[in-house]
């Protein structure tokens, strides 16, 4: 009875364990800055401070004091993303992002991105 009630507790742990893992999702957009997201595009913050393209200007913004989000286009939702660092060198791009949602602060937990042509 012992060995049976250790399996079955075995199983269940296991299961437990499993259902842990994160479930990976992906959202399709633009890595830009939070304020030219805001504004849908870069073309005012381009002409305001003479960025040459839109990754030009993303680093020109985040370096003011904005954060690398990701706009999707269809929907118009701007996302946080939680890792700054790797998301500087894909601003400007359109791009899938994969990792898990934090609804309360709308803040993605950045596993993957990767360039696409969406």
């Amino acid at each position: 009875m012992r060995k049976i009630a250790t399996g079955i507790l075995g199983v269940l742990l296991i299961t437990a364990v499993a259902s842990a893992k994160p479930k990976y999702q992906t959202w399709n957009g633009e890595i830009m800055d939070s304020v030219c997201a805001k504004a849908g595009s870069h073309t005012e913050m381009m002409k305001k401070n003479g960025a040459k393209d839109a990754n030009d200007c993303s680093d020109k913004c985040v370096k003011e004091g904005a954060k690398y989000v990701l706009l999707d286009p269809s929907t118009k939702k701007i996302y946080q993303l939680d890792d700054q660092l790797n998301s500087y060198e894909f601003a400007g791009y359109k791009v899938a992002v994969t990792g898990t949602l934090d609804p309360a602060s709308n803040t993605i937990h950045v596993h993957d991105i990767e360039v696409t042509s969406w």
